[in-house]
């Protein structure tokens, strides 16, 4: 009940409070006016039984006087009244207590009613001794009924008296008991009063010692005391709704001072860097203009020999020195550039002709090309190493068994680029440590171009901005591998297809 009160709204909570005093306020009054009706009731009863009795009397009277009327004049009239007053005096004495108790006013009203019921029989015998024309009869009849109306009549006199000094009595008792609780129902009134003043009041303080808490607060996060504690919520209303947002901006400051602090650490190490970098920047473009020169040097070198062969008439000489020649031009030339997937193919069928010319054929190579794809970009020297792994690791000691497969096709918006061998496969243990960058490749130095799988990995995710860019798949010990890298195609791209 109380969570559920703590969760309505600052309206609701002001509303339920104002609900509440008010509702308080009317119970108590209805049960005090509820008492007091009891009270005005119970003190208008007291001469209730006196009323009764007196009107007893007169009707008593109306039925002795009407008969005393008709046996004196023995009008119609006369004779109508009387029995008008005597169904009324009948129904009256009805009324009268029969029960028999040890009390003596119920004893008295027993008394009258057993006299009365006499009284009417027999002035019902005078009335018919009178119309009978009886005269002795119903004068006799009339006196015994006279007398027995006087004692009716002193008798009720008798009780009436009785009754109405016991009635004083009570009525006094009321009186005093009335005054008793009209003090009483002030002081109630003034406690319930106090009451209310204090539930207000206690609610209002709860209402507001949240605000007055996160007022505090606020102003301590404006003086740059970002290190408070937070506060806690304990409602759904509108303040747990500004709390929770006041913590929550407490603590995505905390989090951007935080990112500010570490983006000035990472800045400052990056500096330093970047000073050790500018260091060593001359010797490294000085030693990248000496790596050139060899290569420059062999190009020209070849290109000087095919000359020679091709005036000596040594054809096969001459294209075997070309193709080297072109190899390596390729190498200076494209070695930092983007190139074509028809420049790399090129590129692999230069290398699979030295590679057969030195090693007499061995290698078998078909490929499936799709030439509409061939204008497609790519980073340069990435198919050249991925046949170079397939002869070194996968084909070399075959005898002339050897075979390479590449294959360029597309599957939605990728190119897709094959080169597979039926070589000694690869383990799952190798083809993950490939994929991740971490396998390490003994012989790269001694028989390669310097250009390892982790360099062709790394630089197709540059290049695609994707980090899925390759598969490589191996049936087992013996059963081939095959290597199938993605190229997205661009909007250009896709237009000349």
């Amino acid at each position: 009940m109380i969570q559920k009160l703590r969760d309505l709204s600052l309206q609701g909570k002001v509303s339920s409070i104002y609900l509440l005093a008010n509702l308080l306020v009317l119970v108590v009054n209805m049960v005090l006016l509820l008492g007091i009706n009891n009270m005005s009731k119970e003190m208008d009863m007291v001469y209730h039984d006196n009323l009764h009795l007196n009107e007893l009397a007169d009707t008593l009277t109306a039925v002795q006087d009407n008969m005393t009327d008709y046996l004196t004049i023995k009008t119609s009239d006369s004779l109508e009244n009387y029995f008008r007053s005597e169904q009324n005096y009948e129904q009256m004495i009805q009324e009268l207590n029969v029960d028999v108790t040890d009390k003596a006013f119920d004893r008295m009203e027993r008394n009258i009613k057993s006299m009365s019921e006499t009284y009417l029989r027999i002035v019902g015998e005078t009335i018919d001794a009178k119309r009978g024309r009886n005269v002795e009869k119903y004068r006799n009849k009339y006196e015994s009924a006279t007398q027995i109306y006087h004692y009716i009549h002193t008798y009720i006199n008798s009780l009436n008296a009785e009754q109405f000094r016991n009635n004083s009595q009570n009525y006094s008792k009321l009186s005093s008991a009335f005054r008793i609780f009209e003090t009483i129902s002030y002081m109630v009134m003034f406690v319930v009063i106090l009451g209310n003043v204090t539930i207000i009041t206690n609610l209002a303080a709860t209402i507001t010692r949240p605000l007055k808490t996160l007022s505090g607060l606020a102003d301590e996060v404006a003086r740059g005391n970002f290190d408070i504690e937070l506060m806690e919520i304990s409602s759904r209303d509108e303040i747990g709704v500004v709390t929770r947002a006041f913590n929550q901006m407490v603590i995505s400051i905390r989090q951007y001072i935080e990112r500010i602090r570490q983006s000035m650490e990472r800045e400052r190490e990056l500096k330093e860097k970047e000073l050790m970098m500018e260091t060593h920047l001359k010797d490294a473009q000085l030693k990248y203009l000496q790596a050139q020169i060899n290569p420059h040097f062999l190009f020209n070198t070849l290109n000087a020999g095919a000359q020679l062969a091709m005036m000596e008439g040594a054809d096969r000489t001459y294209e075997y020195v070309q193709n080297m020649a072109e190899f390596f031009r390729y190498n200076v030339k494209k070695g930092d550039e983007t190139v074509t997937v028809g420049e790399e193919i090129e590129l692999v069928d230069n290398y699979i002709y030295i590679l057969n010319v030195r090693f007499s054929g061995d290698i078998h190579y078909e490929k499936e090309v799709d030439q509409s794809l061939l204008h497609v970009e790519m980073p340069s020297m990435i198919l050249q190493p991925m046949v170079e792994n397939c002869v070194n690791h996968g084909i070399r000691e075959m005898a002339g068994k050897g075979r390479i497969w590449l294959s360029v096709y597309r599957i939605d918006d990728n190119v897709c680029i094959s080169v597979k061998d039926n070589g000694i496969g690869m383990s799952k243990d190798t083809i993950d440590k490939v994929i991740s960058g971490t396998y390490k490749d003994e012989e790269l130095a001694a028989g390669s171009n310097g250009i390892g799988m982790d360099n062709v990995i790394a630089r197709l995710k540059l290049f695609t901005e994707c980090e899925d860019v390759m598969t490589i798949i191996s049936g087992g010990k013996d059963r081939g591998t095959e290597v199938i890298l993605y190229l997205p195609i661009r909007e250009q791209e896709e237009e000349d297809v």
